[in-house]
């Protein structure tokens, strides 16, 4: 069963970087996908990305993850956001690699692709039109 947990900015308002990793990484060793409200930052996803390296085994395969941020083209605007919502806005997926196959995004959506536990036998076959 494929399982998404929305973790909101307020979850990790008091927690340091390390304490955000952790969090991320133990609920996506549960084989959840992880919606955090807002983007990390750089730094943060670098540690991500290093620490998982570090635990990788024949179990826990590694991660995917993908921030999307709403592109604003009023400067007002993105200032505006910018000083009210801080790192809250935009959304950040991270799922494991054994349940996740890819994640695509462009500036306004992200598309998030699981790995089939079927056969190729349910493969859905498509009618050409006449």
């Amino acid at each position: 069963m494929l399982t998404i947990q929305y973790v909101p900015h307020s979850e990790f308002l008091n927690l340091d970087s390390t304490s955000k990793i952790k969090k991320i990484l133990g609920l996506v060793k549960e084989e959840k996908i992880v919606m955090v409200e807002g983007k990390l930052k750089k730094t943060e996803e670098a540690e991500l990305i290093q620490r998982t390296m570090e635990i990788i085994d024949q179990k826990f395969k590694g991660i995917e993850i993908a921030s999307i941020d709403p592109q604003e083209t009023n400067a007002f605007k993105k200032f505006l956001f910018n000083m009210l919502l801080g790192d809250r806005t935009g959304v950040t997926l991270i799922g494991p690699a054994s349940v996740v196959k890819s994640i695509k995004k462009d500036p306004n959506k992200i598309q998030l692709f699981t790995k089939t536990g079927g056969s190729k036998k349910n493969k859905r076959k498509t009618k050409k039109k006449k």
